[in-house]
């Protein structure tokens, strides 16, 4: 596998950097950001480079490039850098924790995130740039779209379709055979029982339309 480079220097690149030195064959070489939020020639110990600049000291022949970025505006800035990485010629890397389940044959797109304690069920799909946080389940013929952030111990029941740019959240339950429209949030321990709308945002127990993703300051 080539040397990997890390896209960020926040508290999810210092996150990816770990997992992927201590739990992946991948050797990671360097970290690179938008030039106006360098704070320093080093982040974790090793090199931070203009992304501007970064094909110019590391040649996308010769390395892969991981985004490293959260669910920041219902999570368009990674797919925006998830982008702009490949318009420089990068291949995407994707991590899958050697402690999580994951069974063979599942579709998994680049640039996803899947930490350990997840379990992905046979006959599940998972699109690119996504990420499963600790402890969550994907089930049985259950699709997750691109550019999506699950939360730790989020349920996804079988036969569930989530759509592209959603957010759900801690300890969320999604009953199965229903479909969550794109641009929606789930908040932390919503029982969602039906499909929901697009841009929705649902809470409660079981969940209901609280307002618009749109509208929201903090996601």
């Amino acid at each position: 596998m080539k040397p990997l480079i890390i896209f960020g220097v926040g508290d999810n690149a210092s996150v990816a950097h770990y997992y992927f030195q201590n739990d992946s064959p991948r050797q990671v070489v360097a970290f690179t950001v938008n030039k106006e939020f360098i704070e320093g020639p080093t982040f974790c110990g090793l090199p931070v480079v203009d992304f501007d600049q970064v094909a110019a000291h590391y040649p996308p022949g010769q390395y892969d490039l991981f985004v490293a970025v959260g669910y920041s505006q219902m999570n368009k800035v990674r797919a925006q850098k998830c982008r702009e990485a490949k318009d420089k010629g990068y291949s995407l890397a994707s991590f899958v924790s050697s402690k999580a389940t994951v069974w063979p044959g599942i579709p998994l797109g680049e640039n996803c995130f899947i930490l350990e304690g997840n379990t992905v069920q046979p006959f599940s799909r998972i699109g690119n740039h996504v990420t499963l946080w600790s402890g969550s389940l994907v089930a049985h013929h259950s699709v997750i779209g691109d550019n999506c952030f699950i939360a730790c111990q989020a349920v996804i029941s079988g036969r569930v379709q989530v759509g592209d740019n959603c957010f759900i959240g801690n300890n969320a339950t999604l009953r199965d055979k229903i479909t969550i429209a794109k641009n929606c949030v789930i908040g932390a321990g919503a029982l969602v029982v039906k499909d929901t709308q697009e841009n929705g945002v649902y809470m409660g127990h079981p969940a209901e339309l609280k307002g618009y993703s749109d509208q929201l300051k903090r996601i």
